[in-house]
Formats: structure tokens, C-alpha cells, sequence
């Protein structure tokens, strides 16, 4: 299984999220997961990394070249993809991916998030979407994203498209159990 991990590059944030992403890293590795991420060395990418390295797993890092010469990347990982873009990037984060998790983190992982959000509202995507609401740190777009179901933007149906877990330990469970999304999607997209 291909998992791919959208997480931050900050390593100014509080110990708890590196706990977490350690903890990840973890379970992945023992349940014999690819894991895909940024391909970045520091903060909660280079814990991913780090945590998967050193227990024997097998870590690719998509980063662009601007990125990769500016010496972000992670200098050890089982496979590394340059890109071009951004755009490419995010495009070689889904190719084979089983799964998307998202750990805490700034505008780039949010980004990424609400774009697979969106690629599978419209049916582009069918694999399961992980939030892991660590110290409750996506409370707020749960609630959003209540607000935005309550006030028709999108449909009930629509909640069916990611799960949020509190612990790490919940990830993989969470994907085994997430509801099945159609291709077909595409045709209740708008409420």
C-alpha cells in the first residue's frame, strides 16, 4: 500500500505534532506502507522521514527543483522525485496512492488537502482522505466544513469524503474502514 502524507516543513511548533507524526511514521512501517511525502528534511517532514528511515521502511519525497536547491530536501530517502512545479507536484503525490493522510500544518498542507478534498467531490479521486486532528489543531475545519454542509454548499453525503482521527493509531484503521466513493461522484457534486 501507497500512502501519501501531507504534513509542515516548520520545526518552531509545539513537540506534540512531532510526537504524532513520529507515532505515524510507526504504524506505517509496520504495516509495510510506501509512504509518499514532500520530500522535505525538517519539521514534521523530517520526523516522517527520519521515524521511517530508522525503523527499515521505505520513504519517496516529491520536491520541486527551486526547493531541492535551496538544500530542503531530505538527504537520506528510499526514492526522490523533482519536479518542475508545485502543480507537478501535487499531481505526483497522487499517482499509485492508496491513501492520503494529513498531519497539522500551514497553508502549503492545507492546500494540498482541500484540493484532493475537491478532486474527489468530483469524483478525480476515490481513495481514502485521513485528518489527523492532533491537540485538536483541525477542529476548526471540521467545523467549516459542518458550516459549509448546513448552509448547502455541499451535501450530508459529502462528510463521507474524509475522517477525521485524534491519534495516530486511528489512521490506518480509519482508511480500512472509510466508505466507498464512486467516480460517478460528479453527479451530486452540487447541493
Amino acid at each position: 500500500m501507497n500512502i501519501c502524507v501531507y504534513c509542515a516543513s516548520s520545526g518552531r511548533i509545539s513537540p506534540v505534532y512531532f510526537d504524532a507524526a513520529g507515532r505515524l511514521a510507526g504504524e506505517l512501517v509496520k504495516a509495510g506502507v510506501f509512504v509518499v511525502y514532500g520530500g522535505g528534511a525538517s519539521g514534521l517532514m523530517g520526523k516522517l522521514a527520519d521515524t521511517v528511515l530508522a525503523e527499515g521502511g521505505r520513504i519517496r519525497g516529491v520536491i520541486p527543483h527551486f526547493m531541492d536547491k535551496i538544500e530542503w530536501t531530505h538527504p537520506g530517502l528510499t526514492e526522490l522525485v523533482l519536479t518542475e512545479t508545485m502543480q507537478e507536484r501535487k499531481m505526483k503525490f497522487l499517482e499509485g496512492t492508496d491513501a492520503l493522510v494529513a498531519l497539522p500544518g500551514g497553508t502549503g498542507t492545507l492546500e494540498e488537502l482541500l484540493e484532493a478534498i475537491t478532486l474527489k467531490r468530483l469524483g478525480l479521486l476515490t481513495i481514502p482522505i485521513v485528518i489527523l486532528n492532533t491537540a485538536g489543531y483541525y477542529d476548526p475545519l471540521r467545523e467549516m466544513f459542518e458550516k459549509a454542509i448546513r448552509e448547502n454548499f455541499m451535501r450530508d453525503k459529502h462528510r463521507q469524503m474524509w475522517t477525521f482521527v485524534n491519534e495516530p493509531e486511528e489512521v490506518l484503521p480509519a482508511i480500512q474502514g472509510a466508505a466507498a466513493w464512486d467516480k460517478d461522484a460528479i453527479r451530486f457534486a452540487v447541493p
